[in-house]
């Protein structure tokens, strides 16, 4: 019995996207660039948490952003005030960014101008895990207002991405969420994982993870240069 084609289609556009991230991957090594993405689904608060971390991360760094959205350019430029080489990446109705759609976002840009680059995906748990986008880190987020069994719902984001994020901890007393049960689900689903509480409101977990972004750049450089 013959393959579905869809299946075969599929298996295609992955394998291409994965030889055109590991290009990628090498041009931002070789730049001297690290790339951070962002994944979560709408509303986790993770272009409020972008702003911020830009700021922080600019102070000491060349910082960019591309930021990937199914409509409007407004996240955009929200992130502009904060980091001027941002762009947006308006997919339509793909749900998720590829390596494509990033290499075709840069082709105006002087990548050795930039130190860390941010990539904010689109508002999704489910596509974005296959698609690898040439990134060095990818965090996953979770907010404190989208409930403690995200980790359990959609395991294949949280077992491709390197760390997590729970955001909107300032509101997770009103929205009674379990913190302890939150841990225990995401490291029930990838054991070990590292995970950052932040609140873009206050500032809580800010400073914390922007310094351990800032450390991966000086551990991909060294790797660099090895």
């Amino acid at each position: 019995m013959n393959r579905p084609r869809l299946v075969e289609v599929r298996e295609n556009i992955l394998k291409q996207n994965d030889l055109l991230a590991r290009s990628l991957r090498t041009r931002f090594h070789e730049a001297g660039v690290l790339v951070v993405s962002f994944v979560s689904s709408p509303g986790s608060g993770k272009t409020t948490m972008l702003e911020k971390i830009l700021a922080r991360v600019g102070e000491k760094v060349r910082v960019a952003a591309l930021v990937g959205d199914l409509a409007t350019e407004n996240d955009a430029a929200r992130l502009m005030r904060t980091a001027p080489q941002t762009k947006q990446i308006t997919t339509g109705t793909v749900c998720h960014l590829d390596a494509h759609m990033v290499e075709s976002a840069l082709e105006d840009w002087e990548l050795n101008k930039v130190d860390v680059l941010f990539i904010e995906n689109v508002g999704n748990l489910v596509c974005p895990s296959s698609y690898d986008l040439g990134e060095d880190l990818r965090f996953v987020l979770l907010s404190a207002t989208e409930g403690e069994d995200k980790p359990l719902k959609y395991p294949t984001i949280f077992n491709t991405a390197d760390a997590a994020i729970i955001t909107k901890m300032d509101l997770a007393g009103a929205a009674e969420f379990d913190l302890e049960l939150a841990h225990r689900n995401i490291q029930s689903v990838r054991p070990g994982m590292r995970v950052f509480e932040v609140s873009a409101k206050t500032g809580k977990g800010i400073d914390e993870l922007s310094s351990f972004i800032q450390s991966q750049r000086l551990v991909s450089q060294s790797a660099t240069a090895v």
